[in-house]
C-alpha cells in the first residue's frame, strides 16, 4: 500500500475513535454531572529520503474533558447538591478517592452521605460526612457546611486536581484525579439543585455528521486506491 493509503487508514482509525466519544457524549447529554469528552489528535511527520513529500499520519492519542459549567436544575431535594464554579465532590470508592460533579446524594442506613452507588461523600479533611437520622432539617451552606437545627455536622469538601490533564475518567461521572488534589476555592455548593450534563447535544450531533462525512470520504478514497492497484496488477499479468 502506498503512503497515501497508510495516511488515510490512520485518519479513519482516529475518526472512528472520535465517533465513539461523540456518541457517548450524546448518550449522556441528560446524565447528572456528566462532563463532555473530546479527542486530541497528534500528527506524526516523517521525512522521506528520496525527495518525495514528507509522510504525515494522524493518531487519536488522548482524550480531554470539558470542565465547563452545566445547567442547574432545581429539585428541592434535601441531599441534592450542585456545584457552581470549579471543583468536584470527593467520594470514597474501593479503588480510592474519586472526583465527581454528580450531586444526587442520600443518607444510608448508617447515616453516611452517599452516592447512588453507595460511595461515601468526603469532607474537607477527606473523612465521611455523617448525617444522623434523628436530626431536624438538614442545611447545606454555600461553603459546604452541613448543619441541623443550628448544630454543625461537618463540611463537604470541594477539590480539584492539581494537574487537570492527569485526570482519568473511570465511568460516566467519576474521575481518578491522577495525582494530588487541592481545595477548590472558586466554587460554592447549592442545596436542592442538581447540575446537568455540560454536553451541547446540537453541537455534538453536528460534529457526528462531520465525522461521518469525513469517514465516508476516506473510505471512498481507499476503495478507489484498491481498485487502481487491482487494475495495475491485472495489467502487469497480461
Amino acid at each position: 500500500m502506498e503512503t497515501a493509503g497508510y495516511a488515510t487508514l490512520s485518519r479513519q482509525s482516529g475518526l472512528m475513535q472520535e465517533m465513539q466519544v461523540v456518541a457517548n457524549n450524546i448518550a449522556n447529554s441528560a446524565t447528572t454531572g456528566f462532563r463532555q469528552e473530546g479527542v486530541i489528535f497528534s500528527e506524526y511527520v516523517k521525512s522521506t529520503s528520496d525527495g518525495s513529500p514528507s509522510l504525515s499520519m494522524a493518531r487519536a492519542q488522548a482524550h480531554d474533558t470539558s470542565l465547563s459549567q452545566g445547567a442547574l436544575t432545581q429539585t428541592n431535594g434535601t441531599f441534592d447538591l450542585a456545584i457552581e464554579g470549579d471543583g468536584f465532590f470527593m467520594v470514597e470508592t474501593p479503588s480510592g478517592n474519586r472526583l465527581t460533579r454528580a450531586g444526587a446524594f442520600s443518607a444510608n442506613a448508617d447515616g453516611d452521605l452517599v452516592t447512588p452507588d453507595g460511595y461515601r461523600v468526603l469532607d474537607a479533611g477527606e473523612a465521611p460526612i455523617f448525617v444522623p437520622s434523628d436530626t431536624g432539617k438538614i442545611h447545606f451552606a454555600s461553603d459546604g457546611t452541613v448543619s441541623a437545627d443550628g448544630r454543625l455536622l461537618g463540611q463537604i469538601g470541594l477539590f480539584q486536581a492539581t494537574e487537570t490533564t492527569a485526570m482519568k475518567r473511570e465511568d460516566g461521572v467519576m474521575f481518578d484525579p491522577g495525582g494530588d488534589v487541592e481545595p477548590a476555592l472558586n466554587a460554592q455548593i447549592i442545596q436542592g439543585f442538581l447540575e446537568g450534563s455540560n454536553v451541547n447535544p446540537i453541537l455534538q450531533i453536528s460534529r457526528m455528521i462531520e465525522i461521518q462525512r469525513a469517514y465516508e470520504l476516506g473510505q471512498s478514497f481507499l476503495e478507489s486506491e484498491d481498485e487502481r492497484i487491482r487494475n495495475a496488477v491485472k495489467s502487469m499479468l497480461r
